[in-house]
């Protein structure tokens, strides 16, 4: 691990005097690489925090251009960015952030012909994604390349929570395990359709961050083999376990 220079120990001083981070986990940081599906409702607030926080390198892939209605929760766009590609404006928003933070920019689809190209670039990928293709595509990616999944979801006034990691061990399930099979198709209304409350993708981001930056020094008690559930209208949070699943298609035991 590198020094921090100066302006890294004033820049990240809160980091810094926490017994848990430190000069070493800031370092250790600084060195993550991450790659962020979407720069939209998750992915705003969750980027924003890994550039701040000082994550050294971000992937952000999205092919979509920002347009009005995603500026009444997709906080890292500005009115004046209607029209850009989302990694671009993206891009501006964190390098105003973290001049220092490499961002490798993806304006394309993830597919299943460059997943496992992106996963491997990274140490940890974090899904905003909104829709169950892509979940499923990253999931499958990140158990073939034993990369660690934190993946969030939102709907209305609700949002959920999770870490994936089967390489870690049998308690450890991944994304399959909790969801076999995608639900049937228009069984589960985007947000175009349903709606969302702006602030809730701000509540499920941020945690979502907070779970990334977690996995990225180890602390704590991760949210892998848990399910964390937010009710905005009822102001709470729970949570449940997601065992894992041996005969998972994704990550289970081979059949002998």
């Amino acid at each position: 691990m590198r020094d921090l220079d100066d302006a890294e120990f004033e820049r990240y001083a809160r980091h810094l005097i926490l017994d848990e981070v430190g000069e070493e986990g800031q370092a250790k940081l600084l060195a993550s690489r991450v790659l962020v599906i979407g720069a939209g409702g998750l992915g705003s607030p969750l980027l924003l925090y890994l550039a701040a926080a000082g994550v050294g390198t971000l992937g952000i892939i999205d092919d979509d251009a920002v347009s009005l209605s995603n500026l009444q929760r997709q906080v890292l766009h500005r009115t004046a960015d209607i029209g850009r590609l989302k990694t671009d404006s993206a891009a501006d928003g964190l390098s105003a952030i973290e001049p220092a933070v490499t961002l490798d920019l993806w304006p394309e689809r993830l597919t299943a012909a460059n997943v496992d190209d992106l996963v491997a670039r990274y140490d940890l990928v974090a899904d905003g994604s909104d829709n169950f293709t892509t979940r499923y595509l990253v999931n499958d990616a990140c158990v073939r390349g034993a990369k660690p999944f934190v993946s969030g979801a939102l709907l209305r006034f609700e949002g959920q929570l999770s870490v994936f990691k089967p390489h870690a061990g049998p308690a450890h399930p991944c994304y399959r395990c909790l969801f076999p099979e995608p639900p049937p198709p228009d069984s589960i209304p985007r947000c175009e359709e349903a709606g969302i409350l702006g602030p809730v993708a701000g509540v499920i981001g941020t945690l979502q961050a907070t779970e990334v930056l977690k996995e990225l020094l180890g602390l704590g008690e991760s949210l892998s083999g848990r399910l964390m559930m937010y009710d905005a209208l009822a102001t709470s949070f729970y949570t449940v376990r997601v065992p894992r699943d041996p005969h998972c298609p994704c990550c289970g035991e081979p059949a002998s």
